[in-house]
């Protein structure tokens, strides 16, 4: 054995050392955002053939698609897309330990201390290699409305075939209920999201380029991960 393979750091040597948003990562995230976009528009115009609230209604340059119909092709387009990538995205962030390094542990003292800090405008994004518990919190509660927009979409698609789920789900009018509530919470998520992208302009290029090096395996020993910023 060479001397130079001896005093090879050992991250290198296993090949450990790898960017913060690998390439699937980068790939599933833009799909997800174009396909989101396309659900909620497409979802908007199917709402305003059939309101749940008589008081709400969306203008029509804020929706896809010519009339109801149009809307619904456009919808199952992008259903099949975003089911598709949201299973994949969640297959790739539980094998590969994305989600327990970059999501948990939720620290309650930490998120109110987070929360204290975002209403006072003291929220730091410093660091991207690190989720504070905000958004952490944000990140799995529309992992969770995701799923839950999936089943209930299901239920609403399929009532005859999915009745037990639609029986699961409180009936048909809750199922539909349930849809556009996690709809909303989407919509939200991603208007934070997009506020706090622009606000802090290197969380877009990180997602563009793939961000610094990290060390995983020391990440998940400490606080603070060991980063190569020569990218």
């Amino acid at each position: 054995m060479s001397q130079a393979h001896i005093d090879a750091p050992p991250t290198v040597a296993t090949g450990r050392v790898r960017q913060l948003h690998p390439l699937p990562i980068r790939v599933m995230h833009w799909i997800n955002a174009l396909t989101i976009f396309i659900m909620i528009g497409s979802g908007w115009k199917i709402y305003d053939d059939d309101p749940i609230f008589g008081w709400l209604q969306f203008a029509d340059f804020l929706t896809i698609g010519r009339w109801a119909q149009h809307g619904l092709q456009w919808h199952f387009f992008g259903m099949w897309i975003l089911a598709a990538n949201g299973l994949t995205y969640l297959i790739y962030g539980l094998r590969t330990g994305r989600f327990h390094r970059m999501l948990f542990p939720i620290s309650l003292r930490q998120l109110l201390g987070n929360i204290s800090d975002a209403l006072h405008f003291r929220l730091a994004h410093d660091d991207p290699t690190q989720y504070n518990m905000v958004q952490r919190l944000l990140y799995l509660g529309v992992i969770g409305a995701g799923i839950a927009i999936v089943v209930s979409g299901l239920a609403i698609w399929k009532p005859i075939q999915f009745s037990g789920l639609v029986w699961l789900l409180g009936g048909f009018q809750t199922a539909r209920l349930i849809h556009f509530l996690c709809m909303s919470a989407i919509f939200g998520f991603v208007l934070v999201h997009v506020t706090l992208a622009l606000l802090v302009p290197h969380t877009i290029v990180t997602m563009l380029s793939g961000g610094p090096r990290i060390d995983p395996a020391r990440s998940s020993q400490g606080p603070a991960p060991e980063i190569d910023t020569s990218i």
